[in-house]
């Protein structure tokens, strides 16, 4: 019977005397190799995926769906490339998902889908603004979830010590964003009296106009003497809740009206836009001393493409020990309630066990196909 190509490899193969030392030379190849590979949870698959807004404002959510919604709908259908595409008509603003087949190129079809919504925009009813297109991939995903939380300090307090943690925890390399979940920011209130607008003759509009014209900074121009130059500028950005008081918003018989006299200015918290809480379940050792729901500020971290995502995580933990120590107060718990770099890692783990079972039962087959005689020739010949 003759022998075809693969015959003789197979053949060669099992009759040299180099094939263990292959073996075992790729052996430890693949295994350096899966060091190099990042590890993460979920799969680099490219599926352009895109949200458009699109405000229409005064509109009813009917209104938006049948002018708005509807046409953006059979137009961007038209797109090469597009798989689907999803929309939500809701009072004065339109969403629509859009997502790709798997394999498009991201660029590409970006493109496309802009060019497309900007050669429409004018069959388009009048009043409608223009579109705002953000993409999304799976790195957007976080791959580390950090919680802030105490049983003593408010949510206020907690959202103003995130964003120095946020700053801190941008630092390290390869973090693509961090997104603050839950606590009050700040804001700045003005709360005016209408009996004292009436006595100074101004009104709401007047003074919306005054406040973001006082909080500007302008160059205007300079100043020559001998060779020196000196830039001028004018005006300032307000800083807090005093310079905002002190605003002059009109004149009454030659005299300045000043924001403090018709209004009052509070620097404190906004108004909860979402709640954030941290507590511990029954099963957990923790109950018996955290036995209720505490305010809470979560710290969404992403990763950029192709980052390793358990060493990110560990890194960032890492930082965040030492900001215990330096920044963070000691009645403030930082939990870790997401870490897909820990997860990956354990998967990674079990399927190069997996393997490692494959490649020594394959070793084996091979060394009994080769015969021990030719396995001791081998060994004594080399010892």
């Amino acid at each position: 019977m003759q022998e075809g190509i693969a015959g003789k490899i197979a053949k060669a193969f099992v009759q040299s005397k180099l094939t263990i030392l292959l073996m075992i030379a790729f052996l430890l190849i693949g295994g350096y190799s899966t060091l190099l590979i990042p590890r993460e949870e979920e799969p680099q698959i490219q599926v352009p995926i895109a949200d458009i807004f699109v405000g229409y404002p005064g509109a009813a959510p009917e209104e938006v769906e049948s002018r708005v919604s509807e046409p953006l709908e059979k137009m961007i259908s038209n797109i090469k490339g597009v798989e689907y595409v999803y929309s939500t008509s809701m009072k004065g603003q339109s969403m629509l998902i859009v997502q790709f087949y798997v394999g498009e190129d991201v660029e590409r079809s970006m493109v496309k889908l802009y060019d497309e919504l900007m050669k429409n925009m004018d069959r388009m009813p009048q009043g409608v603004t223009i579109p705002m297109i953000k993409t999304r991939s799976i790195d957007d995903v976080p791959a580390l979830s950090l919680t802030l939380w105490s049983d003593k300090e408010s949510d206020y307090s907690l959202r103003q010590l995130s964003e120095v943690v946020t700053n801190e925890i941008k630092k390290v390399p390869d973090v693509a964003d961090v997104n603050i979940i839950g606590g009050r920011g700040r804001q700045v209130r003005v709360l005016l009296d209408k009996d004292k607008l009436a006595e100074y003759h101004l009104d709401f509009a007047g003074i919306a106009r005054q406040i973001p014209g006082g909080n500007a900074q302008a160059e205007a121009g300079s100043l020559l003497k001998q060779d020196t130059a000196f830039l001028v500028n004018a005006g300032d950005f307000l800083k807090d809740a005093g310079e905002i008081a002190n605003l002059v918003v009109g004149v009454n018989k030659q005299q300045p009206i000043y924001l403090r006299q018709v209004a009052r200015v509070i620097d404190g918290p906004a108004t909860p836009s979402q709640y954030v809480f941290f507590g511990y379940g029954k099963s957990d050792t923790l109950q018996n001393t955290f036995h209720s729901l505490y305010p809470a500020v979560t710290l969404a971290v992403a990763k950029r493409k192709g980052a390793d995502a358990m060493h990110l995580s560990e890194e960032i933990v890492r930082k965040t020990d030492y900001l215990k120590k330096q920044l963070i107060p000691s009645d403030v718990k930082m939990t870790v309630t997401r870490n897909y770099g820990e997860t990956a890692s354990e998967k990674v783990s079990e399927l190069l066990f997996h393997l490692f079972i494959a490649i020594v039962a394959v070793t084996a087959f091979v060394m009994l196909a080769m015969g021990w005689r030719g396995v001791w020739w081998f060994s004594c010949r080399y010892r």
